[in-house]
């Protein structure tokens, strides 16, 4: 993604980013400074700075972290975070099995902070009435809001929600050669696609060490720092301006140019392509690139100047509940922190070089 050379025009600074998760740490080397104050809507002991399985934590470090202290370089390093704590089906398990789900308070409560970015690395298995008002309340607000579209692709394959709503971007994983993954799950509702594929990640709450992993949800924190790094250098554009720019922007195979993928949507990921080449254009700041219904095209708060240098009907519900569960999938190995970082930390920022040949592709 050539990081080195976005940097030199923007960084992400003056945008933040909602983190809906299981909590972040902020007091992780790549992270301090990096957080500011959320919202707990979990309803379990802690607040919003306690995460629960590192899961948040390392989103928000894909995002803005610093790489301080042999920590996660994110791709956003100026952008801010903004914890907003859900209620996992991890922690209602363990901790409050007789609690419905709070992914629409979390929604709610992001809409209603001063982000631009919501990032929301879960899902759930099916349509809950609640969750979709949230979305539309969110997108009313001029919100832009990024969500995994889950690893059962070799299972049910049924894009998760909220990524299957129509006012959200649903994000596919990639692995270094430009592949989609395997895991990824496919169809109408993906939209973009980001590296999601031996990514490091924290391995638990103890925040001892990184492991290697996989899943849609760290390819959703690299698309929601893309769009953080768009946005920081044109600041007066709407969120459908943003998202227009990155549809145009992403990388695409020959053979598609002129198709939307069910497999990587409008493409992969290129904030460079983007910011230091200017390919896309923002057009009509008022009509959502997703829907092509009017939204009102609200700028939710000036993002500041552009950053300088860092130092219709929905699908057939899922079988089953609507618990909330984690985008990622398990750890494929782990090991020491600085290994990793040396090993395959770069790959957060390093270029796509390929990409994938689609299997399937939308009808036009």
């Amino acid at each position: 993604m050539h990081a080195s050379e976005i940097w030199e025009k923007s960084t992400g600074k003056g945008i933040s980013v909602a983190v809906i998760d299981g909590g972040v740490n902020p007091s992780t080397p790549s992270l301090k400074g990096q957080v500011v104050k959320g919202v707990d809507v979990a309803g379990i002991a802690g607040d919003e700075t306690d995460d629960y399985d590192g899961h948040g934590t390392t989103m928000a470090e894909l995002i803005a972290g610093t790489g301080k202290g042999g920590g996660i370089q994110g791709l956003a390093p100026g952008a801010k975070i903004i914890p907003v704590r859900t209620l996992t089906a991890e922690m209602r398990d363990k901790e409050a099995p007789d609690r419905l789900h709070t992914l629409d308070k979390a929604i709610r409560a992001s809409a209603d902070s001063d982000a631009q970015i919501i990032n929301v690395s879960l899902g759930q298995d099916a349509w809950d009435d609640d969750t979709r008002e949230a979305v539309e309340y969110a997108a009313k607000k001029g919100k832009m809001m990024f969500s995994s579209v889950g690893n059962e692709a070799k299972g049910l394959n049924h894009v998760d929600y909220p990524a299957a709503y129509p006012d959200v971007v649903g994000v596919a994983a990639t692995d270094s050669e430009g592949q989609v993954a395997s895991f990824s799950e496919h169809g109408d509702e993906v939209h973009l696609a980001a590296p999601g594929v031996k990514v490091p990640s924290w391995c638990d709450e103890s925040f001892k060490r990184y492991c290697v992993t996989q899943g849609t949800s760290q390819a959703t924190a690299i698309a929601s720092a893309s769009a953080a790094l768009i946005w920081s250098a044109h600041p007066d554009w709407t969120a459908n301006q943003v998202l227009r720019v990155m549809f145009e922007s992403a990388g695409r195979g020959d053979d598609w140019k002129d198709k939307v993928s069910t497999y990587l949507g409008h493409g992969i990921v290129r904030p460079n392509a983007a910011i230091t080449r200017g390919i896309g254009k923002p057009g009509d700041p008022n009509l959502s690139p997703l829907t092509n219904e009017k939204t009102g095209g609200t700028v939710p708060g000036k993002a500041g100047a552009p950053s300088a240098p860092a130092s219709s009907q929905p699908p057939k519900p899922k079988p089953g509940s609507n618990a909330t569960v984690a985008g990622s999938s398990k750890s494929t190995s782990d090991g020491g922190q600085l290994g990793l970082i040396i090993g395959i930390g770069a790959a957060v920022v390093i270029a796509v070089g390929a990409f994938v040949v689609v299997r399937k592709r939308r009808s036009a």
